[in-house]
């Protein structure tokens, strides 16, 4: 098996803290049902009961507000095709720029679907959304808003601030995909407008297969999997308690370990390092507020195709943006919607570090960068010459 040397796809899949990976193997080692009354389900229960407060801590929210998912993506799609059925609501408003995940729970309601566009930065309409509640007001009806607080492909943070000034005073509902924000931001899920939010345990260092949704008490009608009662009968289902505690073990140290990684100084010195080699070097995004552990890049001719199988060689994984259409390189909706070209969204290629990432790393994608981006200057001037 090929080792990889250097991982900076960290907005895919963080690697699992060795945190994670004890209070995996240490809830592994029980037996039983954390939904039976004896002393084998009890200890199982103290587990998902332990992991809750600590995710619970993370997000801002309240303990009673955090119910365990199988992943963000079922996470968003309860929210979204949960809420459509519950909360009365006539229609769904979502970002073009959101998560894929959102974007087909938004579909899969039936409802009317109002798809907010993009400015160049990246920043969804504010002005867009606005004007989608007040005709639905109009006309009598409510409307759930869905809005990611951080583009996992570009690191873009969204302007919520003023996002929940429109949805918090009025008859609507607000939902937010914090999963690229969780644990790299505050949150203050409990004192803060939004109904909703999804949160996942395998982009802070947990394991992949669980995520939680948190919910204000008013939303607790929100259900996507019945079930047996679980999750105070919010989402059905025997939990997986080994998931759960490596999700709580994660969420206990992650914000730590990524503060102390230093990843914005990190991700400058890649920038600077590319846009040396590269003058003509696009930054998608980069007049906008984002978060510190990624970009999203590109060198016009230079096909992410091309590259990340140059680099992929050289043991460097990246990657074209989500991680989510089945391993295809192909074109991002997110830079489509804030007008790039199609012909430099082919280039684009997205870099994420994480709370194991060093100056090591960023040395040996630099290098390798540039073994890549000579290569392809050397057959660039060879057509020109043909």
């Amino acid at each position: 098996m090929t080792q990889i040397a250097t991982y900076l796809d960290h907005n895919a899949s963080a690697p699992l803290l060795p945190e994670a990976r004890a209070a995996i193997g240490a809830a592994l080692e029980l037996t039983g049902n954390p939904s039976s009354v004896h002393g084998h389900g009890r200890a199982l229960r103290a587990l998902i009961d332990d992991a809750r407060v600590k995710v619970a801590k993370l997000a801002g929210a309240t303990r009673e507000q955090v119910v365990f998912t199988g992943s963000a993506t079922e996470a968003i799609t309860q929210a979204i095709v949960g809420g459509a059925r519950a909360l009365g609501v006539g229609g769904i408003v979502v970002g073009a720029g959101d998560h894929t995940a959102a974007l087909k729970a938004a579909e899969a309601t039936g409802l009317p679907v109002t798809i907010v566009g993009l400015d160049a930065n990246g920043l969804v309409r504010v002005e867009d959304i606005a004007a989608a509640l007040a005709s639905a007001e109009a006309l009598g009806q409510r409307l759930l808003a869905a809005v990611h607080l951080v583009n996992n492909e570009t690191g873009v943070i969204q302007p919520l601030d003023r996002i929940e000034v429109l949805v918090g005073a009025s008859p609507h509902f607000l939902f937010v995909d914090a999963v690229q924000a969780f644990g790299k931001m505050t949150l203050e899920f409990a004192s803060r407008a939004p109904d909703m939010m999804a949160v996942s345990a395998h982009k802070i260092g947990g394991p992949a297969g669980i995520g939680a949704l948190l919910m204000k008490g008013h939303a607790d009608q929100v259900r996507l999997i019945p079930g047996g009662g679980q999750e105070t009968g919010r989402r059905g289902g025997t939990e997986s308690a080994a998931l759960i505690a490596g999700f709580g073990a994660a969420a206990e140290v992650f914000a730590d370990r990524f503060y102390r990684a230093n990843v914005s100084e990190l991700v400058r010195i890649a920038e600077e390092g590319m846009r040396n080699m590269a003058p003509d070097l696009v930054i998608f995004g980069e007049k906008a507020d984002r978060i510190g552990n990624v970009t999203n890049f590109a060198v016009p001719g230079l096909r992410n195709s091309v590259a990340m199988m140059g680099l992929d060689l050289k043991g460097i994984s990246i990657s074209s943006g989500s991680a989510c259409s089945s391993g295809k390189v192909g074109p991002s909706h997110v830079l489509k919607a804030m007008g790039v070209a199609p012909e430099l969204t082919e280039c684009a290629m997205r870099l994420s570090i994480g709370w194991n990432s060093t100056g090591a790393d960023i040395e040996a994608f630099l290098e390798g960068f540039s073994e890549v981006l000579g290569r392809h200057r050397e057959r660039r001037a060879k057509t020109l010459a043909a």
